[in-house]
């Protein structure tokens, strides 16, 4: 369930930080619309966020656009699951030590981001849409603006997402360019197709929209 897969290595090495990756939930049935799903899904996430340490999580309302907010601070709304998500947003920056920033994907790219200089991380949602409009590159410049982050002393790492030939964009190779566009320090892409290992990932475009969310989630520790 909680893979503790290297392509995360290059942010386990950086200090005080914590990252993680929930794929597939084995025995749960998630053929059913997205909030059932999630609801099937809920008390697993619950479990495997406490056991990673976090008292509750931030998340991104994730509506396919640019828009990344510095949390704790950033405007709520409620989620049809019942909890607060912040509002318009699919990006999230924190520098407050022991805050959980967590995206729901299922075929998006998750983007890990941290700048172990000035101590600040993101957590980025950047599929097809998002990459089309460099949510990335609007994550790096929220870190700038807000925190004086420099791209160079940045880490980045792509975690799961679908690629080709099982989509016929490929946004993993564009998020890559726009590493280098922008100056990332060190950017790493794990290269797994959430669509060919329907064991491990749930794949939006493989079960026609009736799947679960895998989660990640970054925390800058005290």
């Amino acid at each position: 369930m909680a893979e503790a897969l290297s392509f995360l290595d290059p942010l386990r090495a950086l200090p005080g930080l914590t990252v993680g990756w929930l794929g597939r939930v084995p025995g749960v049935d998630v053929s059913c619309d997205r909030d059932e799903a999630m609801r099937r899904l809920r008390p697993h996430h619950e479990r495997w966020l406490a056991d990673s340490g976090a008292d509750g999580f931030h998340r991104a309302e994730q509506v396919h656009g640019t828009r990344v907010v510095v949390v704790p601070g950033a405007e709520t709304v409620t989620a049809a699951d019942g909890l607060p998500c912040a509002a318009g947003a699919d990006g999230l920056v924190t520098n407050t030590p022991g805050v959980t920033l967590g995206i729901y994907v299922a075929d998006c790219g998750p983007l890990w981001l941290c700048d172990p200089v000035r101590r600040v991380a993101g957590l980025v949602h950047s599929g097809k849409k998002g990459t089309e409009g460099d949510v990335f590159g609007a994550g790096i410049a929220v870190m700038h603006h807000r925190f004086g982050t420099v791209a160079g002393d940045v880490t980045a790492v792509l975690g799961p997402c679908i690629r080709p030939p099982d989509y016929e964009v490929d946004f993993a190779a564009g998020i890559a360019r726009q590493a280098g566009r922008h100056g990332v320090g060190r950017f790493a892409d794990c290269g797994i197709n959430t669509a060919a290992d329907p064991e491990r990932h749930y794949s939006y475009r493989r079960e026609l929209g009736k799947t679960g969310r895998m989660l990640a989630i970054i925390r800058l520790e005290s």
